[in-house]
């Protein structure tokens, strides 16, 4: 079962700060009166000791009070950093093989493409629109998780995809062979090419298997307005646009922008010398 982090950072923050206001509006002023009655009754029937002791017992706040202090600052500004700024995502496949790896920890801007409320996601403020090339994370129109792909289709656009040439508007795509490869696959690796593709102003590596060919029956598509056509760089090894359609604009969470760390699956150590910002 996929854990929501968002919703359960706002019902902490909610939790914390509610607990905080009842006791400034309530309890505190209960706690104080119960000190001025225990003053009028006890102060001189006791020692001093025993008189400030309970005095200081009284005043105290309840730990779930205390707790609920100290952990609201620090919850609010994650809350804030991951919702409104920057938040970190973990690569799970190999879709993006070879620009992001399995095990990859990347830093997503989620203020680049405009400002959305936490958990349900409405956009209160624009920025800037997806650029072709941009590597994206959002949430797919089948499933309710996050995924990550490259922005190959804007608005508009007709995309074409066949024998292992990507067309745009009737343009195909610019690419140049790098190299041979091995492409991990869940039957085994199999031998296939590595390529440099040139979107615009960016170029970054895709991989192609050379056996893989005819597995998708549809070749065209037409990209609606408000949605985008989203392609993994493993190309003949992606889940993406090409199987569950375009992402619309109110499903995208952020740029992917920089590789902080790199963790192989198991007890391995993370690794940090793989640290590369992304094209």
């Amino acid at each position: 079962m996929d854990i929501d982090f968002s919703l359960v950072l706002v019902c902490l923050v909610a939790l914390c700060g509610g607990l905080w206001l009842l006791d400034s509006l309530l309890i505190k002023k209960i706690r104080l009166a119960a000190v001025e009655k225990y003053k009028l009754t006890h102060e001189k029937s006791k020692s001093k000791n025993e008189f400030e002791a309970a005095v200081t017992e009284l005043e105290r706040e309840p730990l779930v009070v205390e707790y609920a202090k100290s952990f609201f600052p620090v919850l609010f500004l994650v809350l804030i950093l991951r919702s409104f700024l920057i938040e970190p995502f973990q690569i799970p496949t190999g879709s993006m093989i070879p620009t992001l790896n399995v095990g990859d920890f990347i830093v997503v801007n989620k203020f680049a493409y405009g400002v959305r409320l936490p958990v349900i996601g409405t956009k209160i403020m624009n920025v800037d629109d997806p650029k072709r090339g941009e590597v994206m994370v959002f949430i797919p129109p089948h499933e309710n998780k996050y995924y990550i792909k490259r922005v190959i289709g804007l608005p508009g656009d007709s995309i074409r995809y066949e024998d292992k040439k990507l067309y745009i508007n009737g343009d195909v795509v610019e690419k140049t062979y790098r190299d041979e490869v091995l492409v991990k696959t869940s039957v085994g690796d199999l031998s296939g090419s590595l390529s440099t593709e040139f979107l615009g102003d960016i170029s970054h590596p895709t991989q192609h298997i050379d056996a893989a060919r005819g597995r998708r029956l549809r070749t065209t598509w037409v990209v609606p307005n408000g949605h985008y056509f989203m392609m993994g760089d493993n190309r003949d090894n992606s889940a993406d646009s090409r199987e569950w359609g375009t992402v619309s604009e109110e499903s995208i969470v952020g740029r992917a922008i920089a590789v902080w760390m790199h963790k192989e699956p198991g007890l391995n150590l993370p690794t940090f010398y793989e640290n590369r910002l992304i094209n």
